[in-house]
């Protein structure tokens, strides 16, 4: 009989194949929170306070790849079987997107199993949608790849309709101005940040077109918003003790 594991995965980072008796790998790992700081930080201890805000606009979304964006079966070869691993820093400075990072990491941090975001939001909506995405920062002195110097590399990512927030079965008005959690999981992932690189976590509320826009005003059915449903409005992301916004990570205990 083969001596088969309930999961075989690839690490990047580490770039080695781990065996794991069960998955997610939860008796060998412990869950840690990363939390939303003041001044972009990004830290695995509440120390922040306030809130960061930002105004989304569904005339002017955030593109989830580098324009010009060809069409998916363009001629001649698509960038759309590589839009996962490209480079974030083409949106990081945008005014409609926020970025929260760590300092350089003094050990390398492994993560295996499932990853949840839990973001505590208002909106001057009454619909609102919320991307996160986590990133491998490499360092900017990089000699052993310059072409990796400082990239932004998406690890995991997911988006969270806000009406969606008490069930898929029944969709409800966000109430404007008032503070909401919003919990949802970014998949399950594999991988280790190594030891000098920062993790970085990216909050917006568009990405098109691969996710269609949400017009920021409720309407029974996004699909028959009409024109003047699509509006501008301002999103607060929370960081204090009351409101924690952060990222639930399952590190791997040493090994």
């Amino acid at each position: 009989m083969k001596d088969f594991p309930q999961a075989l995965t690839f690490e990047p980072g580490s770039n080695e194949w781990r065996r794991w008796d069960q998955w997610p790998p939860t008796r060998q790992t412990e869950t840690r929170s990363l939390y939303f700081g003041s001044a972009e930080t990004l830290a695995m201890n509440m120390n922040g306070n306030g809130f960061d805000e930002y105004v989304s606009d569904p005339a002017h979304p955030v593109p989830y790849r580098q324009r010009p964006i060809q069409a998916t079966y363009f001629p001649g070869g698509s960038k759309w079987s590589t839009w996962l691993v490209e480079d974030q820093r083409f949106v990081d400075d945008r005014a409609d997107v926020l970025s929260y990072e760590t300092t350089p990491l003094a050990e390398d941090v492994t993560i295996a199993g499932e990853i949840k975001a839990h973001i505590f939001a208002s909106t001057t909506g009454s619909d609102a949608d919320w991307i996160v995405k986590l990133i491998d920062v490499y360092p900017e002195d990089n000699p052993s790849n310059w072409n990796l110097a400082g990239y932004q590399l998406m690890v995991s990512n997911e988006v969270f309709r806000g009406r969606y927030r008490e069930g898929f079965e029944k969709p409800k008005a966000i109430e404007p101005n008032k503070v909401l959690e919003y919990t949802w999981s970014l998949h399950t992932q594999n991988y280790t940040f190594k030891k000098g690189h920062r993790i970085m976590v990216q909050v917006q509320s568009t990405w098109f077109p691969i996710i269609d826009r949400n017009p920021q005003t409720f309407v029974p059915n996004i699909f028959e918003a009409k024109e003047g449903d699509f509006k501008a409005a301002t999103h607060r992301v929370y960081r204090t003790g009351q409101y924690p916004s952060r990222v639930d990570v399952p590190v791997v205990r040493a090994r």
